[in-house]
């Protein structure tokens, strides 16, 4: 799976680029966390893949991260379709919501880095 691109619709890749320039705040401060490397491993955010827009993905080793809002409360449905067409494609998932980012940070990173450890080991 390392460095697979999983195919997407080109239409996706505005509204992409809008959601890059319009992040939730939870999304904001994870980002601030995340990029640059920091676990050994290079995030993207607002990744077109198939039909849908993760929220952030690491090419190198398949692992998308999802920040769940409010919106998510009434799409679980949608969601577990979405996130499992994905990890079809051999997409790794991972959810927190933005009351974990904001409140449980550490946490949240720590759950991150062991992910990444455990995925750069296979």
């Amino acid at each position: 799976m390392k460095n697979k691109i999983i195919p997407y619709r080109p239409e996706l890749r505005e509204r992409a680029r809008m959601l890059r320039k319009t992040p939730t705040l939870a999304e904001t401060f994870l980002w601030q966390k995340i990029r640059k490397r920091v676990f050994n491993v290079q995030f993207h955010r607002q990744v077109p893949m198939l039909d849908y827009i993760v929220d952030f993905y690491c090419h190198e080793i398949g692992l998308a991260i999802e920040v769940d809002g409010k919106i998510h409360e009434h799409k679980y449905f949608y969601d577990a379709r979405r996130q499992g067409r994905l990890e079809k494609e051999g997409v790794i998932f991972l959810r927190f919501t933005n009351e974990e980012i904001k409140q449980q940070m550490v946490a949240v990173l720590h759950c991150i880095e062991t992910k990444v450890s455990e995925l750069l080991d296979e």
